[in-house]
């Protein structure tokens, strides 16, 4: 599949619509922006507080046994959430709940499960299917280098078939359990139809990574997936100081996750919900400043003779990708205000050698069919003069990378 290959009028549309974001597709009570400040927190102001308390507690007091036991057992049933009190950490936290809720809202579904890590999440969702007998997974690549790898490599007892997008419904067979896409794609950036691709599942769960374009840019729920996912730690947290993973999906898919995080134990710390909710409250805006960052480097870079090609999505985004003619380590190497780190999505900027690291776990042979060349680099633009961040990439490239 061909990655999406930056154009200047696409980037300047990019920048034009940056107004616009913030604004939801389909128009619910309140616009993005304030379901950002405000989702999970409506109860707030009874309380007599302004921030979200954050609750650490592991295990909570009752003294009704039978009544507590009878909540267990509706939970081990149904995997709805205990009414009353809570429980035990393991079947859920108020802190995390409350983060829960906002995503939901924000993404435009009935629920959202939050989990450690990105991987955890997307490891529940595979686990949900497994126990249906449902081992199939349809993806189509590229996915972040240890999705792919997840799959691939069967860990979870799933079998993955790998298509293009043309191939999705010729691909689905009786015990097809998923179809995985991540759109824009990481780390080429390339976009999917995510409504045609819905179309072609049928009736199996289409699965979208958001984790690039966040419910700021896309809802993927609006186009016919029925399961988000998110690597929290980046662009919801926005901050690097969290690791975290969230579905959003319907309820009935959100008890099973629930069941499946209960078992395995791949909870949320709740000082880590916290920081996720509070990270929610600015993501409009952060988003908005570090796309126009973003956009305007990538006008720079593609009339750069040092650079081959960039790679920039349509949707717009803080992220871009861009192909040198030098050694691409070499600018790793010559960089001084962007941080040579992996992952992505905070307020400063990120950049990394994606063959190297975050898809380094991927068959080479794979990796290149997916568009992800040796000379690839991946930015996460933040929040930095652009300036600077240009002077930091002009000096590394001119130094380094070789005119």
């Amino acid at each position: 599949m061909d990655s999406v290959v930056y154009d200047t009028q696409g980037a300047q549309d990019a920048q034009d619509d940056l107004s616009g974001i913030g604004q939801v597709i389909t128009a619910p009570a309140r616009a993005l922006a304030t379901e950002a400040v405000h989702a999970g927190r409506e109860d707030l102001a009874a309380l007599g507080l302004h921030a979200a308390p954050i609750d650490l507690s592991t295990t909570y007091p009752s003294y009704d046994s039978r009544g507590e036991a009878a909540r267990i057992d509706a939970f081990a049933a149904d995997g709805a959430e205990p009414e009353g009190p809570p429980v035990y950490a393991r079947l859920g936290n108020p802190t995390v709940a409350r983060f829960e809720t906002a995503l939901a809202r924000l993404e435009g579904t009935e629920s959202a499960v939050a989990f450690a890590s990105g991987m955890a999440a997307l490891s529940a969702v595979l686990l949900v299917r497994n126990a249906m007998g449902l081992r199939h997974v349809v993806a189509v690549r590229p996915l972040y280098g240890c999705s792919d790898h997840l799959l691939t490599a069967g860990l979870l007892g799933t079998e993955v078939t790998w298509v293009d997008p043309a191939g999705i419904a010729d691909a689905l067979r009786p015990d097809t359990g998923l179809v995985m896409v991540e759109s824009p794609a990481n780390p080429t950036l390339a976009e999917l139809d995510l409504r045609a691709v819905a179309h072609a599942c049928g009736t199996v769960p289409l699965l979208a990574d958001n984790t690039f374009a966040t419910p700021v840019l896309q809802r993927p729920v609006e186009q016919g997936a029925r399961l988000v996912l998110h690597s929290a730690t980046k662009y919801l947290g926005g901050h690097g100081d969290v690791m975290a993973g969230v579905v959003a999906c319907d309820e009935e898919f959100a008890r099973k996750l629930r069941q499946v995080r209960f078992a395995t134990g791949g909870v949320l710390h709740p000082l880590a919900g916290y920081l996720l909710l509070r990270g929610l409250s600015t993501l409009p805006v952060r988003v908005r400043a570090a796309s126009s960052n973003a956009a305007e480097l990538a006008r720079r870079l593609s009339d750069d003779p040092r650079v081959a090609r960039v790679h920039y999505p349509r949707i717009g985004g803080a992220m871009i990708a861009f192909e040198v003619h030098g050694d691409p380590h070499e600018v790793i190497a010559g960089v001084r205000l962007i941080t040579p780190a992996v992952s992505l999505g905070s307020v400063d900027s990120l950049i990394q050698h994606p063959a190297s690291i975050s898809h380094r776990i991927v068959p080479t042979a794979d990796r290149h069919d997916a568009g992800v060349s040796d000379r690839l680099l991946r930015m996460s633009v933040g929040l930095e003069d652009v300036e600077d961040l240009w002077s930091d990439l002009d000096s590394a490239l001119g130094l380094r990378a070789g005119a």
